[in-house]
């Protein structure tokens, strides 16, 4: 992974074979990021995990070995006490141009991916609700 901070812009490079979560999370570690919104991405994902949320304590999941390019990948990034917290959904094409989606569990980068970030100062958070069994955002 390589990255650069212009202003409030975080541009991320990261290489085959790397996880992107962990990439990201080294990335907003290095500029020391509060808060960001995913702005734009490009790239190849592989061995990749969806999941699609069916309601409380109903979380489908599914993994792709296959490699899939990134249409449109989209959420917020929260810095916590432990570390990072990623929200995405991804939109992802197969060789077909068939597309898939839904949040974003788990990836490594297929050759390339170039992840763009919008910085903020914003305070947030993220608090479990009952009613969904989720960690919604806390504003």
């Amino acid at each position: 992974m390589e990255s650069k901070l212009a202003g409030s812009i975080l541009f991320v490079r990261i290489y085959s074979g790397e996880n992107i979560f962990k990439a990201l999370s080294d990335a907003c570690t290095k500029h020391n990021v509060k808060t960001a919104v995913v702005v734009s991405a490009v790239g190849m994902l592989e061995r990749f995990t969806l999941g699609y949320f069916r309601g409380k304590g109903d979380y489908a999941k599914q993994t792709f070995e296959k490699p899939h390019e990134i249409v449109s990948l989209s959420g917020i990034v929260i810095k916590l006490r432990d570390g990072y917290n990623f929200h995405l959904h991804a939109a992802l094409a197969d060789e077909e141009k068939n597309v898939i989606g839904g949040h974003l569990v788990d990836a490594h980068v297929k050759v390339t991916a170039e992840v763009v970030l919008l910085l903020s100062d914003a305070e947030l958070a993220r608090e479990y609700d009952e009613d969904t069994g989720l960690m919604l955002l806390k504003l």
